[in-house]
């Protein structure tokens, strides 16, 4: 049994070691690339940082701007009902949410005419998607510019193994491998780091989509309210 126990650990420090000189083997691969290999590689990385940062603060972002209270309309209604516009604006200020600031700049054109009322609405509407967009232009341009990136590293690759293999006195899968490792292995992180953009962007704009629907819910119900009689 002890004989077992010390062969299990030999595997175990057999498999960290080859672990750790696969990632010995990437590094000087890159470095082996030259200037512009550790160029590409870090850009692929500046960019991968950004697009998770972007991600991170645009969801949480957008997540906070869709949580508003079930009741917050009817809780205008009522004050709007009762004539007391100064509670129903004091209701929206303490609401941090895209529909209450719609809401609060109706409330402070009301007297005016309707048409007036939706357009300052609608003023107020596109700066809050223009708020919950921020960014996401950039996100959207890393998921194309990341995997151009890795194909470029892909050709700096095949290019250095084709210099190899032409000023090599004897052409062996070794002098090519260099080259071929660095374009493959650039090509993989651009691939992923496009993915990951792509996806987080597209799922971003689902969520703006429906704080959007909400925002025009909202401005449908609330410009109702002022057509109401006694309103």
């Amino acid at each position: 049994m002890l004989t077992d126990f010390l062969f299990l650990f030999q595997t175990v420090d057999l498999e960290d070691a080859e672990v750790e000189e696969v990632g010995l083997n990437l590094f000087g691969i890159i470095a082996e690339g030259g200037f512009l290999s550790i160029a590409i590689v870090a850009t692929l990385m500046i960019l991968a940082v950004l697009a998770v940062y972007i991600f991170a603060e645009r969801y949480f972002n957008i997540s906070r701007a869709t949580k508003i209270d079930e009741n917050f309309m009817n809780n205008i209604r009522a004050n709007v009902g009762a004539g007391n516009i100064s509670a129903a604006r004091a209701l929206c200020q303490n609401t941090d949410s895209p529909m209450s600031r719609m809401v609060e700049k109706g409330l402070m054109r009301i007297g005016k005419p309707l048409r007036d009322i939706d357009a300052a609405i609608e003023n107020v509407g596109n700066l809050e998607v223009f708020k919950l967009e921020k960014n996401l232009s950039t996100l959207a341009s890393i998921s194309g510019a990341a995997p151009m990136i890795g194909f470029f590293g892909t050709v700096t690759g095949m290019i250095q193994a084709f210099f190899e293999m032409s000023t090599a006195d004897n052409v062996t899968p070794t002098v090519l491998a260099g080259g071929i490792y660095q374009a493959l292995l650039t090509t993989a992180f651009g691939l992923l780091i496009g993915i990951i953009a792509f996806v987080g962007y597209n799922f971003l704009v689902a969520k703006v989509e429906k704080v959007v629907f909400k925002m025009e819910r909202t401005t449908t119900e609330f410009m109702d309210l002022l057509q109401e009689p006694g309103a």
